[in-house]
C-alpha cells in the first residue's frame, strides 16, 4: 500500500492529568503548537489530584494541536486531549477521524490511564501505551504493567520522556507502524 494514502494523518495523545501530553505535542510539533492551557484554580483543588505533578500551575482545559512532518507522504496532525474528566465531553470529536492514539502513562498514577485505554478500546481506535519518564517514578516490568493494565499482548508498550523530540517522535512511529500491521492486506 502506498504512503501516499495517509497523507493527512490525525492522532490523539491521551492520558490522564499532568501526565505529559502538552509536552509531547510541544516536544513534536513542528509549528508552534496551540495549546488552551489555563491557570489551574482553587476550585479545582478538589478535583485534580496535583500530589505528582511537581509545580504545575495550568491545565489543558480544551486541547493542544500540533503537526509534524514524518517524510514526503505523511503529515501528522497531533490532537492533545485535556486529561480531567470533567472535560471528557470532548474526546469524541478529539478523536473522529484518528488513525490512532498515543495514550501517555505515568508509572506513579497507573490507574489515571484507565480511562484513556477503555475509551480507544471501546471505539476500536488503534493504540499504543507510552510511559513517560519522571524522575520519581518507580521503574516496572512491561509485564508487570502489561498484568496489571490489562493490555493485550499485541498492543505496543514503550517508554518516553515526552519532553525529548527524539524519544517522541518514536512513540509516534510506532503507532503508524502498528496501525498499518493492523490493516487488512489488500487482495
Amino acid at each position: 500500500m502506498p504512503t501516499s494514502a495517509l497523507r493527512s494523518v490525525k492522532i490523539v495523545v491521551a492520558g490522564g492529568f499532568g501526565v505529559g501530553k502538552t509536552t509531547f505535542v510541544r516536544s513534536t510539533s513542528e509549528i508552534r503548537p496551540l495549546s488552551t492551557e489555563a491557570p489551574m484554580t482553587t476550585l479545582s483543588a478538589a478535583t485534580d489530584d496535583t500530589s505528582h505533578t511537581g509545580s504545575k500551575t495550568t491545565t489543558t482545559v480544551a486541547l493542544d494541536f500540533g503537526r509534524r512532518t514524518i517524510d514526503d507522504d505523511v503529515v501528522l496532525y497531533l490532537f492533545g486531549t485535556p486529561g480531567q474528566k470533567r472535560f471528557g465531553f470532548m474526546w469524541d470529536n478529539l478523536a473522529r477521524g484518528a488513525i490512532g492514539a498515543i495514550v501517555l502513562a505515568d508509572t506513579r498514577r497507573l490507574r489515571d490511564c484507565f480511562p484513556s485505554l477503555d475509551f480507544f478500546e471501546e471505539r476500536g481506535i488503534p493504540f499504543v501505551l507510552a510511559v513517560n519518564r519522571f524522575d520519581d517514578a518507580p521503574e516496572y516490568s512491561s509485564g508487570d504493567m502489561r498484568d496489571a493494565l490489562g493490555l493485550r499482548p499485541e498492543i505496543p508498550l514503550i517508554r518516553l520522556d515526552a519532553r525529548d523530540e527524539q524519544s517522541s517522535t518514536a512513540a509516534l512511529i510506532e503507532l503508524i507502524e502498528y496501525r498499518l500491521r493492523r490493516q487488512p492486506t489488500p487482495a
